[in-house]
């Protein structure tokens, strides 16, 4: 944690940031206006998420996080580029989609490069299992589109394995919005990642 990111997490919560809490949340009251939300699982250092946010002021976005300098860092960056249509939420993704997301209210579920828990024993710890497919399915509105997004082959087989299989979803062409490229997956595709994109729609 920077002495920068600190500072933000100090000073800019009260503006940007959402608390946990059980109970579903209006997005008008949040945001204060009636727009599509799309929620974020995962949003790291908060480059991806702040450039997306620009790139779509008619949009509101939710970012989870549960890592500290994460969160201070995208807080800084909503702040320096005047970001209104963002809020940041520090808390387990599984609890904030079942406890505080209603039904069918989401217009897209962003999930770029999750964690891949690469050792097979671990397998069971990754994200996407039949559960959190079914619930996010339930969260979508019918049409909305989760995008799903990893450079590991296996994980890449798994996702598409699980949502596929999920009912109330069928497979998309493209996301809600376009996704501009990490620091992260440049890396990823020096050293010979695949990039793998995954997109499902909620069946009208």
């Amino acid at each position: 944690m920077t002495p920068a990111q600190q500072r933000a997490l100090d000073e800019l919560s009260a503006k940007y940031a959402l608390p946990f809490r059980a109970g579903a949340i209006s997005f008008v009251e949040v945001f204060g206006r009636k727009a599509p939300v799309v929620m974020e699982i995962g949003s790291g250092m908060g480059e991806t998420t702040a450039a997306i946010a620009k790139a779509h002021p008619e949009i509101d976005f939710i970012a989870i996080e549960v890592h500290g300098p994460g969160v201070g860092s995208l807080l800084r960056k909503l702040e320096a580029e005047e970001l209104r249509n963002v809020r940041v939420l520090r808390h387990d993704a599984v609890e904030v989609f079942e406890q505080m997301v209603p039904d069918g209210s989401l217009a897209g579920i962003h999930l770029f490069f999750p964690d891949p828990w690469p050792k097979k024993r671990h397998h069971k710890r990754r994200l996407v299992q039949p559960q959190f497919a079914a619930v996010a399915a339930r969260k979508l509105a019918p049409g909305g589109v989760l995008h799903a997004v990893t450079d590991w082959p296996d994980y890449a087989e798994q996702m598409s394995a699980v949502f596929g299989a999920e009912a109330a979803l069928e497979p998309a062409q493209c996301g809600l919005t376009a996704r501009p490229q990490t620091k992260f997956e440049s890396r990823g595709k020096r050293l010979g990642h695949p990039i793998r994109e995954l997109f499902f729609r909620r069946k009208l």
